[in-house]
């Protein structure tokens, strides 16, 4: 058990296409099982479209799923209320993709880091201005720009101002929504090097979610590969980057930037991502996988466990 455990969930859309079409749904996630460990970090990865940050909003209950069970440290997510679901909205916090949109334009530094410290009644208000600048400085931040605006800020260091937020009331856990995809790449080094010491020091768990093939092999423990909604490989970060067993997995892997000389012929894959409103029978990859055979295009593959890492693919 982990300090969360999502079990088969679920998250469907309700579309309608056409003025008088039956109701359709589009399925954004689609019975996927992980658990985020205490004090590690655990990634999501994917081409865009494929469910991850509806995942982010669902573990963080911005968002009902539609079947499921998400378990914050064995209690069932959905039925906290009052101060437990507080505890819970203290204990998980967020990183956003874009650092401009996450910060209201009108408040001060100060004034968006101290907003948690005052809704959770961290510490004295009298103590608000030296525990926020105890904070900034853990984000490489001096104390002299908490009476500054957003605008003011690059896009790195508007991140910096996002994580010390997060930091504020001491999480359990950060959820890192794509948190370096808007920042150039010195910036990004720089804000992952950030994530990584306090990570080691606070043994902050993570569900990091990104596209970034290498950040993600740089900075988790462990790997979920997602594709149309689905979980198709799920191991060990280290395991997964050396020997990947689904054919997405291993062709998502041939396609990142690499300085080494590759040593295989990679196949391109062919046609685009299948509509999640019209899912594929059996395997959702088949349509474009280069080794399916009989059973692929009418059985929906079973996860299997193989040692300490989960597939769903019949021909592994």
């Amino acid at each position: 058990m982990g300090i969360v455990d999502v079990v088969d969930l679920k998250k469907y859309f309700p579309v309608k296409r056409k003025a008088f079409a039956g109701q359709e749904w589009l399925k954004a996630v689609d019975g996927i099982t992980f658990s985020v460990r205490e004090g590690k970090v655990f990634a999501l990865v994917g081409e865009s479209g494929s469910g991850k940050s509806t995942v982010a909003r669902l573990v963080l209950r911005l968002i009902n799923p539609t079947a499921g069970r998400i378990l914050f440290e064995g209690s069932e997510l959905q039925v906290l209320r009052g101060d437990s679901l507080k505890e819970f909205r203290k204990s998980v916090q967020i990183i956003f993709q874009d650092p401009f949109a996450s910060l209201n334009p009108r408040m001060t530094v100060f004034d968006s880091v101290s907003e948690p410290l005052r809704i959770h009644h961290i510490v004295k208000k009298s103590e608000f201005r030296d525990y926020v600048a105890g904070i900034l400085s853990k984000v490489g931040l001096q104390a002299d720009v908490m009476d500054r605006y957003p605008h003011e800020f690059s896009g790195g260091q508007r991140q910096r101002i996002c994580i010390a937020r997060a930091l504020a009331v001491s999480p359990r856990m950060i959820v890192a929504d794509e948190p370096l995809s808007s920042l150039d790449v010195s910036i990004q080094a720089q804000i992952l090097n950030i994530l990584q010491e306090l990570q080691r020091k606070s043994k902050i768990s993570f569900l990091f979610i990104s596209h970034d093939l290498r950040v993600v092999r740089y900075f988790s423990d462990e790997v979920a590969v997602m594709y149309l909604g689905k979980v198709v490989e799920y191991a060990k970060t280290e395991d997964l980057f050396n020997k990947p067993l689904h054919p997405y997995t291993v062709e998502l892997l041939s396609s990142a930037p690499s300085i080494r000389p590759v040593t295989r012929k990679r196949e391109i894959l062919k046609g685009d991502v299948p509509s999640p409103i019209n899912v594929p029978p059996g395997c959702p990859f088949h349509p474009r996988c280069p080794r399916r055979g009989d059973p692929c295009d009418k059985i929906v593959p079973e996860t299997k466990q193989i040692d300490d890492r989960f597939v769903s693919c019949h021909i592994v």
